[in-house]
Order: C-alpha cells, then structure tokens, then sequence
C-alpha cells in the first residue's frame, strides 16, 4: 500500500476530519509524505478540506 492509499484509508475510517498530524500519528508515515499524498488526492478530487488543515474522504 503506497502513502496516497494509507492517507485516503485512514480518511475513509476516521468518523470526523483529520489534521495532517493526525494522519502522521494514523498511518506511521512522515509529514512531508502526508502532505504530497493530500495535495495529489486533492486534486484528484477524493478528498475535501471542509476547514482549513483538516481533511476528510468524499
């Protein structure tokens, strides 16, 4: 599983948005990996930043 699909499960299985700190601590991977992996799932459009720094799957 590469850091794009752990960041969108770990997304997927969260009940409320997530910080990018939070993913970190979720998935094990590092910030710089967690945050190329929201900003390419962003733009893929699967998913939305309802408030800022926080994400959520669509």
């Amino acid at each position: 599983m590469n850091a794009k699909e752990m960041v969108l499960e770990a997304l997927k299985n969260s009940t409320k948005p997530m910080k990018t700190q939070d993913i970190m601590l979720k998935t094990g991977l590092d910030k710089k990996e967690v945050e190329k992996a929201i900003k390419e799932l962003k733009s893929e459009g699967l998913i939305e930043s309802p408030k800022r720094c926080f994400y959520t799957a669509k």
